[in-house]
């Protein structure tokens, strides 16, 4: 199964990714240091995410699919780094 998934920090900003291989436990790979110096060290001993499904297909193919991943990251302004964490594709503010 292929998706296309939204990540939320307890700040609010956002991550979108793709995961090809249906994995529960799996949560992206945004940069860590962007998230780290958005959290204090009391904020980082306890906090949650939520991962959600924004689309799933069994038969798309790995363009696809990341045609799909862009189409929400901009859609979303996942880019902008007042809004979220990705960095693909640039920002155009």
């Amino acid at each position: 199964m292929n998706i296309i998934y939204k990540i939320t920090y307890p700040n609010g900003k956002i991550y979108v990714g793709q995961d090809r291989t249906d994995s529960i436990n799996y949560f992206g790979s945004v940069n860590n240091e962007m998230i780290a110096k958005d959290f204090t060290r009391e904020q980082r001993r306890r906090f949650t995410v939520t991962r959600e499904t924004l689309w799933e297909s069994e038969t798309a193919t790995r363009a696809e699919v990341t045609q799909k991943e862009i189409e929400f990251i901009k859609s979303l302004k996942s880019n902008d780094p007042s809004v979220g964490y990705n960095q693909w594709p640039k920002f155009k503010g």
